[in-house]
């Protein structure tokens, strides 16, 4: 599922109520049938995930930003962190780190770029093996090379696991199963991408835009 939508719409809000980040009123969000109002907190967050816009990461090495929340020290926890690393693209950048893996970010990753601190929350999130993954506007400081690197990749990631994906990019989404399209707290369309450019309505205007500055920057 994707949510697309002007600034201010209300996507990371609605992302938000799934692991109650904000609560919902009762009655209203529901997993498996479930009002995540009745579940247990710790039960909830337990199966999400969540690689947000702006992560927060530790003052230690990047191999254990990844891995946090992991069984430390196990083959297996060594193994879904590197997969997580190379499905993320964060692998290709730890060549041109001074200790690979092993070096140390700084106090909320200082020493990485926005688009290296995106890649490595996303690893995080994808390490730990979640039934339901959300990426909140998480590629939005990578490369549009990259980021095509990394959706391809992530395909296989979301075989079998529900996602939720908020992005201002129409690239970042056109491939999702359905996708809201939000306004001002409500949603205005849905349906693939095909039916949503055929509808002509705010997402094809959001479409016919990113085009047209993705065509002046080659252009320049």
């Amino acid at each position: 599922l994707a949510l697309v939508g002007p600034t201010g719409s209300g996507k990371s809000t609605l992302l938000g109520l799934l692991p109650r980040l904000f609560d919902p009123p009762a009655g209203s969000v529901f997993i498996d049938g479930h009002d995540v109002r009745d579940l247990p907190l710790a039960t909830l967050r337990s199966v999400i995930a969540v690689a947000p816009q702006d992560p927060f990461l530790f003052s230690d090495t990047v191999a254990a930003n990844v891995r946090f929340g992991l069984d430390e020290g196990t083959e297996q926890t060594e193994e879904a962190a590197g997969d997580a690393m190379a499905i993320s693209r964060l692998d290709k950048d730890l060549v041109d780190l001074p200790d690979g893996d092993q070096t140390r970010v700084g106090e909320r990753g200082v020493t990485l770029s926005g688009g290296q601190k995106q890649r490595a929350s996303l690893a995080r999130a994808i390490a730990a093996d979640p039934r339901i993954l959300l990426l909140d506007d998480a590629l939005s400081a990578v490369d549009a090379y990259t980021e095509a690197e990394i959706l391809g990749r992530l395909g296989e990631v979301m075989q079998g696991r529900t996602t939720v994906i908020v992005s201002h990019r129409i690239s970042t989404v056109q491939r999702a199963d359905q996708i809201l399209v939000l306004d001002e707290g409500r949603v205005v369309e849905r349906g693939t991408h095909d039916e949503l450019l055929a509808l002509g309505g705010l997402y094809a205007g959001l479409h016919q835009k990113q085009l047209l500055e993705q065509a002046l920057e080659e252009a320049s």
